[in-house]
């Protein structure tokens, strides 16, 4: 995980750069395609009736070239107020070549994905007469990526196999949303989550946390790691496990934890964690999930896979789970001693591993409001969308993934809100910790973890928001997506240590009290905990619990009805 933050005029500059974000976001969207076509368009149309302009492509090829600004561009100059200053930015994001393998992303957009992808740009930029324009996109943009001058915008509008309009209306409307989102994200990040962990803090008892162990620190016990080949028979379905075990004396309770990696990830990325709680007594195992991680998402880029995940995987991940855990019961005599607590075993999952947390809490999939949220204007908006709506291509019937062993669960930017609903989710009822990241752009926090948490029906639930926190780990989504937001200005990364401190100490305080059932750790489940580690710090991290639920849902229901947020925007 990494994160970013604004570094001066935090308020105002904050609120740029997300709505930066998003924006670069749709743009490196638009400026990646692929199927080439050699026929050339000549105009663009800017629709916005009765407005219907026509920009011609040699108007804008010789701007690029000499700088030349004839009559036909010069409407459109003028009709934007364009500065000279600005002329000349326009100039040079006309010529600047894109740095884009062509091979992959042609790869990228022939996968499910991708070409809902083309499908929501496409909605904005038309073949003329109205028609999506995906497939027009997908073949200029190889073409001009296979051509010697490169992938730059000029070369992408001389590539395009017919005339284009720009449906100046949709954009406007999702440029107003958002900017909605923005606001939202801004409100609930900088304001509300902070009151409210604010308003927790002084309605407990006032605790010395300097006086209590520190959370952050490594514990005192070594860490031995091993792997396993697992094969699941059932499913001939074979995978690894890395297993970190503490040395040493632990009595007839060890306490376990699974951890479960995200999309195009693999285990050993969470290393640092397991590593942490194994040094604090935990036997930790991080079960690799084999269509949906690195692997897979190699193969894709090798042309040895069609998809960036397999739709099972949905169904095999929180499968895989359970398959863990009774492998650790078969081993647990001969390997363990029979030490191992595994009636009551913790999991952590991150991302799509957030998903699978989930899942084996008891979440159901709620395939009538995924497919609801699937066909309304919010996936434009939510990139987590990309993710779950592939679910509907399961078989339509009632998944039930619970796992009676798993007593409490820590997701960290789950994917979860559409496929899961607040149906699914209020079927949880055991302790969740959510966990978000104030600028997200691939789980976004207004989408993916807010409403979320107010759906959660167990009185032992959390929301940890950690500033700067990003989860921008999304190369296996966009063919270089990532490139494009690490480009925009203003941004820089937290300290990582900062947020692995903030994470480590807060998956061992809500392992301890809810997996190893060690209420000596019950102070640190509170917001005034948080506030100490925050302590100088820029990026600071908060938590709510249950206490501040109906105060956050109304806070929620407030912004929408001051906002006049439709619900397809932000329900």
């Amino acid at each position: 995980m990494t994160g970013y933050q604004i570094t001066t005029n935090r308020t105002q500059s904050h609120n740029i750069t997300l709505l930066r974000c998003f924006q670069r976001l749709i743009l490196g969207t638009i400026i990646l395609t692929s199927t080439i076509t050699p026929i050339k368009a000549q105009t663009l149309y800017f629709n916005y009736p009765p407005f219907n302009e026509p920009l011609r492509v040699d108007s804008l090829d010789a701007f690029a070239q000499e700088g030349t600004v004839n009559k036909n561009l010069g409407f459109f100059l003028n009709l934007a107020g364009a500065s000279e200053e600005e002329k000349i930015k326009f100039r040079e994001a006309l010529i600047k070549p894109a740095k884009l393998d062509p091979i992959l992303v042609s790869r990228f957009f022939k996968t499910q994905i991708g070409e809902d992808i083309l499908t929501l740009v496409g909605n904005f930029i038309q073949i003329q007469g109205g028609r999506n324009g995906k497939y027009a996109l997908r073949g200029a943009i190889v073409t001009a990526a296979f051509d010697s001058e490169g992938l730059s915008l000029i070369n992408f509008f001389r590539k395009l196999p017919t005339n284009i309009q720009f449906d100046l209306e949709e954009i406007l409307n999702f440029s107003n949303s958002t900017k909605k989102v923005v606001k939202a994200t801004k409100l609930f990040s900088e304001a509300k989550i902070p009151q409210l962990s604010a308003e927790e803090a002084t309605q407990a008892d006032p605790i010395n946390f300097t006086n209590l162990p520190d959370l952050r620190q490594r514990g005192s016990f070594e860490v031995k790691q091993k792997r396993w080949t697992l094969t699941d028979k059932s499913r001939n379905r074979t995978f690894y496990v890395d297993i970190y075990t503490p040395q040493g004396q632990q009595g007839n309770r060890t306490p376990v934890v699974i951890m479960s990696h995200g999309l195009g990830s693999k285990p050993e990325d969470f290393a640092g964690g397991a590593q942490h709680l194994a040094s604090h007594g935990y036997v930790v195992a991080l079960p690799q999930h084999i269509g949906s991680d690195e692997q897979q998402q190699q193969a894709l880029l090798q042309g040895l896979s069609r998809e960036v995940f397999l739709t099972d995987e949905f169904i095999n991940r929180p499968l895989d789970i359970s398959y863990v855990i009774d492998e650790l019961e078969q081993r647990n005599s001969r390997e363990f001693n029979a030490q191992l607590a595994l009636d009551q075993v913790g999991v952590f999952g991150h991302s799509f591993g957030g998903y699978t947390a989930l899942a084996v809490a008891g979440a159901t999939i709620d395939f009538d409001h995924l497919e609801q949220e699937c066909v309304l204007d919010r996936g434009k908006l939510n990139t987590a969308l990309l993710l779950q709506c592939r679910a509907l291509d399961l078989e339509r019937k009632t998944y039930n993934f619970r796992d009676e062993r798993v007593v409490a669960v820590l997701a960290h930017n789950p994917v979860n809100r559409s496929i899961f609903g607040s149906k699914g989710l209020s079927q949880i009822q055991i302790p969740v910790l959510l966990g978000a990241g104030s600028y997200d752009p691939a789980t976004p926090f207004v989408f993916e973890q807010l409403d979320s948490f107010t759906w959660l029906t167990h009185p032992d639930k959390y929301l940890v928001l950690q500033e700067g926190q990003a989860h921008i780990d999304i190369s296996a989504l966009d063919g270089g997506m990532s490139k494009v937001i690490d480009s925009i200005e203003e941004l820089t990364l937290p300290e990582t240590q900062l947020l692995e401190e903030y994470s480590n100490a807060t998956l061992l305080a809500f392992s301890e009290v809810y997996v190893a059932n060690n209420g000596n750790y019950r102070p640190y489940m509170q917001s005034s905990y948080l506030t100490y580690l925050s302590q100088g710090q820029k990026f600071k991290t908060y938590l709510i619990s249950n206490a501040s639920s109906a105060k956050l849902l109304q806070a929620i229901k407030q912004f929408k009805y001051e906002e006049d947020i439709d619900p397809a925007i932000l329900d």
